[in-house]
């Protein structure tokens, strides 16, 4: 019996560590590509949230902002503000994001929960960074973010387009409300 305990106790906590080693994920989808000569000084401030998929830390929220500001390590203050129309409150989230490789390639692994981290990666942006399509780890996150509430139709058919390329179902994106 102590022999038994003595395998299934370390391999138990072996899969524990991998099953939480790949729900941290920092990854990219295998067809998205990150912006490269990426200017995060320029891409720091106010987004409005334009577009998501449906998951739960999103869920039934309208009026949906991102306010990316430098910290003094390097790493970027990520604050996410959102409406839960259900609930009738609003709700905020501060985090961090950090460089996964470097400052000129957009892709970064953003933490609410640390030591959990996930993929953020800038994967289209406009020259005047006014517009950006943004890919998580997966196929299962994606975002459409505007410096306003609104985006251009052509913007809009660019971002819906790439994110079809790589494999993204764009059925699924809820179009976000900015009423408040």
């Amino acid at each position: 019996m102590k022999n038994i305990q003595k395998i299934i106790i370390p391999v138990s906590l072996g899969i524990l560590g991998l099953a939480l080693f790949h729900s941290c994920s920092v990854g990219i989808p295998k067809r998205a590509v990150a912006v490269k000569n990426f200017d995060a000084r320029r891409y720091l401030g106010k987004w409005y949230e334009i577009a998501r998929f449906d998951y739960k830390f999103e869920k039934n929220m309208d009026n949906v902002t991102a306010d990316y500001s430098p910290n003094p390590d390097g790493s970027i203050r990520v604050n996410n503000r959102g409406y839960n129309y259900v609930k009738k409150e609003w709700k905020e989230a501060t985090g961090e994001a950090r460089f996964v490789k470097n400052q000129n390639e957009a892709r970064l692994k953003v933490s609410f929960f640390k030591p959990l981290w996930s993929g953020y990666n800038v994967i289209d942006i406009d020259d005047n960074y006014q517009y950006a399509l943004v890919a998580g780890s997966s196929l299962k996150y994606l975002w459409i973010l505007s410096r306003t509430t609104e985006i251009p139709e052509s913007i809009r058919q660019r971002f819906l387009e790439k994110a079809k390329k790589i494999g993204y179902n764009t059925d699924n994106l809820i179009w976000v409300k900015h009423n408040q």
